[in-house]
């Protein structure tokens, strides 16, 4: 797409939140539309789609510096193909639930895959955006920008904000070498015994970069060089499994068994503390980022296991399947709920963008 054409596209999006404001409607932002699920956003008759994937392609990639700027838009696996030719890839190990999947969509919801204990969240590899708000303006955050606005570092505040700041047009993003080698080990042991050597290998020079563990087999992958990998192979022991890509996308992706969904049941994710020791609630489980994320279907009430979650110093969600008038995300603070209002308004202060969900979106 030329770009006078692109820049038409952006004019159009101006238009279309400009005809928003002036009719006090609503904007859905939609681009693979592979996530709609998530955050439990209801569906508004009145509100008119804004399709993302119209403005998509790569700005500037610089192999050599390490960073991608690539438009909202764009499919998440065309960028991941072109990083793969270089030798490179997303440090988070995004999950894309569909082949539709966008860069900003990406951003949008936030999540992070099996390596981000390890490599951190998608908020820590962005370095930049370009969005237009609430009343139409066009901003620019972050590194290799023409404008910034004082007070607020947009960058990371639109990831995880599900679009509710308004549009995001491209982002700048961290990338880095893949790693030369890589394994996995396999160990049966109990949720108590793989708990405890998680955390244990937690704090040593090991190569690790994600962990599964569900009923009863505990998963570890080994990346960075080669001689690093088999030294930790050695070191560590279990069975011993060169190429196993296919387990970890069925984790990333949720299409291992484990996901299946069952129809009296939503999908709890638990973020804890990994040193939170083996959950006391009925149902069945799955362990990833070293004991930080906890995967559960459980029949307990809502209360009871978001109290727990918050016992054990961390939060849980209703990631998948919640009912339709279930709070998914854990209530804010009073005091931190008053900030995100406050960032909302300031960014769209016609209400544009908030579609109504059963909870906050939880900026970042």
């Amino acid at each position: 797409m030329k770009k006078d054409a692109l820049d038409e596209v952006v004019e159009q999006y101006q238009a279309q939140i400009q005809h928003a404001i002036d009719n006090k409607s609503k904007l859905r932002i939609v681009g693979g539309d592979t996530k709609s699920w998530y955050g439990n956003v209801h569906r508004e008759p009145e509100a008119e789609t804004l399709h993302t994937t119209l403005y998509r392609g790569v700005i500037e990639y610089e192999p050599s510096e390490l960073f991608i700027r690539v438009r909202g838009g764009t499919p998440l696996s065309e960028v991941q193909q072109l990083l793969a030719q270089h030798g490179q890839m997303f440090a988070f190990e995004p999950p894309s639930f569909g082949e539709s999947a966008t860069i900003g969509g990406m951003v949008a919801s936030g999540l992070s895959g099996p390596r981000r204990a390890y490599a951190a969240a998608v908020k820590d590899h962005v370095l930049g955006v370009t969005m237009l708000n609430g009343r139409a303006e066009m901003l620019r955050f972050g590194s290799k920008v023409i404008k910034n606005v004082a007070g607020y570092d947009a960058s990371r505040l639109m990831v995880g904000a599900l679009g509710s700041l308004g549009l995001l047009l491209d982002v700048t993003l961290k990338v880095v070498p893949k790693p030369q080698a890589e394994s996995n080990l396999v160990f049966a042991m109990s949720e108590v015994d793989a708990l405890q050597k998680l955390n244990q290998w937690a704090g040593q020079p090991l190569p690790v970069s994600a962990s599964c563990y569900h009923a009863g087999r505990l998963t570890v992958r080994l990346s960075g060089a080669a001689a690093a990998v088999q030294a930790a192979e050695q070191r560590l022991g279990g069975q011993i499994i060169r190429d196993d890509i296919d387990f970890w996308i069925s984790v990333r992706e949720q299409r291992h068994h484990f996901f299946i969904p069952d129809p009296d049941l939503c999908l709890w994710r638990l973020s804890l503390p990994s040193s939170a020791p083996a959950l006391s609630l009925r149902g069945k489980s799955m362990i990833e980022w070293g004991g930080a994320q906890r995967w559960l279907w459980t029949h307990e009430d809502v209360s009871k296991v978001r109290d727990m979650a918050r016992h054990l110093g961390g939060h849980a969600t209703m990631f998948r399947y919640a009912l339709s008038d279930t709070e998914v995300f854990t209530p804010l603070p009073q005091a931190i709920a008053k900030i995100e209002e406050g960032i909302r308004l300031a960014f769209d202060p016609h209400a544009v963008f908030q579609l109504k969900r059963t909870a906050g979106s939880q900026l970042g």
